[in-house]
């Protein structure tokens, strides 16, 4: 969208934006975008609350009269969770103690994964690896939290952001038959908060973004709602 704000403002058309990711806006630099620090796929905030999503659009539109462009404003409301606790998924016991803890732990879900995959004939794996790679992805994380740049192990940014996604698809997945009916943003949360892996996941996302030169990679390994 930001890419698309230029190509119209050549063309004569005022735009102006909602980001939800900070340096992304400031990467691109679209003429006129208000950024809200809200939990990614919420833009306008608060659920059901007119009066706080009617604020929002009204910040966003006010730009549309500005002309000392660039614009990048901040909605001065930060929501940085709704309070969806973690789903409580009860993760088998460690069985393996020369294994790294979230190896093991992969592997100790891979019943409720096959499972899943039973009921629904589907899954959101494959960009990288299948559930059989599961623990050779967490360990490129391993081999990255221990210093190994990612381009030495094959890995540009796309494709750890591809990692990270095969990761998350596989506890999820598991998690939905290991806690029951549940909605998206709790299995979201327990992967990243209570997991092993998704510590994990959230600790490489941390490096690489304090290294300064994996803009995506530090983007989008994991959430920025996950911190």
């Amino acid at each position: 969208m930001s890419v698309l704000a230029h190509v119209f403002e050549q063309a004569g058309l005022a735009t102006v934006g909602i980001a939800s990711i900070r340096q992304q806006a400031v990467d691109v630099a679209p003429p006129r975008m208000l950024y809200c620090e809200f939990p990614l796929g919420r833009p306008l905030g608060k659920p059901s609350d007119i009066e706080f999503q009617r604020d929002v659009i009204t910040r966003a539109f006010a730009l549309l009269d500005r002309t000392d462009v660039p614009i990048l404003e901040d909605h001065p409301d930060v929501i940085t969770d709704f309070g969806e606790p973690p789903d409580s998924c009860p993760i088998p016991p460690r069985h393996d103690p020369d294994l790294h803890p979230a190896i093991d732990e992969a592997q100790g879900i891979r019943g409720a994964y096959d499972r899943n995959l039973e009921r629904y004939g589907r899954t959101s794996m494959g960009r990288i690896a299948g559930p059989d790679g599961v623990a050779d992805l967490l360990q490129v994380l391993l081999d990255i939290e221990a210093g190994t740049p990612p381009t030495d192990l094959g890995y540009d940014d796309a494709k750890l952001v591809a990692l990270g996604q095969d990761v998350r698809a596989y506890y999820e997945e598991a998690g939905m038959q290991l806690a029951g009916p549940s909605g998206s943003r709790e299995l979201e949360n327990w992967f990243f908060q209570v997991t092993e892996a998704g510590r994990l996941v959230r600790h490489v996302r941390d490096l690489l973004k304090e290294a300064g030169n994996h803009k995506l990679a530090g983007g989008y390994v994991a959430p920025a709602s996950q911190r």
